[in-house]
C-alpha cells in the first residue's frame, strides 16, 4: 500500500493513529474525544441491540446506555487496510459486568470506513475464532 490510501487523502499512519486513539479514548470513557473522530453522520454497529446507530448523538446515547450496565474494554491488536477506504482492526475485547465479573473475553474484528480523516462507519465482524473463544468459557 502507498503511504496515502487510494481515495481518503490521509496516510496509513494517520488512519492507524485515528483508530488507535479512538480505542484509547473509548477505554478511558472520554466520549467527546471519540465522537470528534466520527463523521457527523457516522453509521456505528450496535453490538448490544443489533443494527446500527446513526450520527454522533445516537452513538453517544448508545454508549451511555451500554456503560450503565456493562464495562467493555477493547484493545487493538492489529490494524490492516483492506482497500476502498476499509480498515479492519483485530481487537481483544473484555466485557465485565458492573461488579467486575468477566462476561466476555474474546477477539473480535471491527471493520471501519474512514475518509477525510473521519470514521464514517463501523461494523462488527464475527469470526470463527471469536465464536470458539466464547464457547470455551
Amino acid at each position: 500500500m502507498n503511504s496515502t490510501t487510494e481515495t481518503s487523502g490521509v496516510t496509513e499512519n494517520e488512519v492507524c493513529e485515528l483508530l488507535a486513539a479512538a480505542y484509547r479514548d473509548f477505554n478511558a470513557r472520554n466520549i467527546d474525544a471519540v465522537l470528534a473522530r466520527l463523521h457527523p453522520e457516522v453509521e456505528w454497529a450496535n453490538g448490544m441491540e443489533g443494527g446500527h446507530v446513526h450520527g454522533r448523538e445516537e452513538v453517544r446515547a448508545y454508549w451511555t446506555r451500554q456503560w450503565k450496565i456493562l464495562d467493555p474494554h477493547v484493545d487493538p491488536v492489529s490494524i490492516k487496510y483492506r482497500g476502498e477506504d476499509r480498515w479492519v482492526v483485530e481487537v481483544h475485547q473484555v466485557v465485565r459486568n458492573l461488579e467486575g465479573d468477566v462476561l466476555v473475553d474474546t477477539i473480535v474484528h471491527h471493520a471501519y470506513r474512514v475518509a477525510s480523516g473521519f470514521i464514517q462507519r463501523m461494523d462488527i465482524e464475527i469470526t470463527t475464532e471469536s465464536q470458539n473463544r466464547n464457547t470455551q468459557q
